[in-house]
C-alpha cells in the first residue's frame, strides 16, 4: 500500500544513502576533498549532486504538475555547484545551459550518442514519486528526465530500472515479481544479463562482495551500478537499512550513488518509520526533503 511514510522513507533515503556514502567514494584525494567539505557550517552531512538533482526535479515537477523538460534544465543549472561532486561531463553542460544554452544543443556536446552514466538513474525514484501507479507514464516521464543530461539509451534504461523498482516497491510487490517485471521491461542484453544474475544472487545466502562487483559493477556508468544498487535494495529488504549501507561501503566505487539508489527503493519498501532518526537529523535540509515527500505524496493521492 502506497503511503506517506514510504514517500518520506524513499526520498530520505535518497539523501541518507548519499550523504553517508560521499566519504567512502572513489580513491584517496576524492575522499581527502570530501573530508574537508563534506559537513555543513552547522555540522550536518552534505548530500552530493545526486541529492541535489532529486530535490531540483521534485520541486520542477510540484511547479509545473509535469515534467517540463526546459524547466528542469534551467533548475538543475541555476542549483549546479562544484562542490556538490557533480560529474566532469553534467558540470560542463549545467554551465552551458547557465550560460544560455538550450540543452538540447549541448546534451551530447560532449558524447555523440549522450552520456550514460548514472546520473538521471540516481534521480528516478522521485519521478516513481511522481507516478507511482501508472507505469507507462513513469516511463515516458524517465525519459523526459534523463535525456536532459543522460541522453545514451543505456542511461535512460538504468534510470528506468531504477524508477520501475522504486515504484514496485511503493506498491509492496514481492522481490520475485519486481525482478521478473524488470527482466521484461530491458531492452539491452546487458542489463537482461544482469537482472538475471541479480535473480539468482537474491537467493543465494553466500555470494560474495567480489563477485557482485564483477558481474554487477561497482562504477558510475549506469550498466555499472543501477542493477547493482536495485540488488542489495531486494538483497537487503529484510534487513535493516544500516546493514545494507555497511555492505555498499565495502563494495567501493561510486559509493554514494549506488547507496542513495539502493536506500530509496529499501525507504520506498519499509517508510521513515524504520530509518535510524540520527540518521535523518544528521542530513542537511532534512525537513525540507520531508516537506517535498509530503508534497509529492498529496499531488499523487490528488490525481487518482
Amino acid at each position: 500500500m502506497i503511503n506517506l511514510d514510504k514517500y518520506k522513507g524513499c526520498f530520505l533515503g535518497l539523501a541518507i544513502g548519499d550523504a553517508l556514502g560521499a566519504p567512502y567514494e572513489g580513491g584517496p584525494l576524492e575522499r581527502l576533498l570530501w573530508k574537508a567539505i563534506g559537513k555543513t557550517r552547522d555540522g550536518k552531512l552534505r548530500y552530493t549532486d545526486d541529492t541535489q538533482m532529486a530535490i531540483d526535479l521534485a520541486e520542477s515537477f510540484l511547479h509545473n504538475d509535469a515534467i517540463n523538460q526546459d524547466h528542469l534544465a534551467h533548475t538543475f543549472s541555476q542549483s549546479y555547484q562544484w562542490s556538490r561532486g557533480y560529474g566532469p561531463s553534467t558540470s560542463h553542460l549545467l554551465r552551458l545551459i547557465k550560460k544560455g544554452k538550450n540543452w538540447r544543443e549541448v546534451n551530447k556536446k560532449k558524447f555523440k550518442t549522450g552520456s550514460f552514466g548514472n546520473g538521471a538513474a540516481m534521480r528516478a525514484p522521485i519521478l516513481a514519486m511522481c507516478f507511482p501507479s501508472n507505469t507507462q507514464a513513469l516511463i515516458d516521464n524517465v525519459n523526459k528526465s534523463a535525456e536532459i543530461t543522460h541522453a545514451h539509451p543505456l542511461g535512460i534504461e538504468g534510470a528506468k530500472l531504477i524508477a520501475l523498482a522504486t515504484q514496485a516497491a511503493f506498491q509492496g510487490l514481492s522481490s520475485e515479481a519486481i525482478l521478473k517485471e524488470l527482466h521484461h521491461q530491458c531492452q539491452s542484453t546487458i542489463y537482461k544479463d544482469k537482472i538475471t544474475f541479480c535473480t539468482e544472487a537474491v537467493r543465494q545466502s553466500d555470494i560474495k562482495l567480489k563477485e557482485i562487483k564483477r558481474k554487477l559493477g561497482n562504477g558510475i556508468a549506469a550498466p555499472q551500478s543501477c542493477v547493482t544498487a536495485i540488488y542489495f535494495s531486494l538483497k537487503f529488504r529484510d534487513q535493516t537499512f544500516d546493514s545494507m549501507l555497511s555492505q555498499i561501503f565495502s563494495l567501493g566505487g561510486d559509493v554514494d550513488t549506488i547507496s542513495s539508489m539502493a536506500c530509496a527503493i529499501w525507504g520506498a519498501f519499509h517508510g521513515i518509520k524504520h530509518i535510524n532518526n540520527s540518521n535523518i537529523t544528521n542530513i542537511e535540509n532534512s525537513k525540507k526533503i520531508i516537506t517535498l515527500a509530503e508534497l509529492l505524496f498529496r499531488k499523487s493521492q490528488a490525481s487518482l
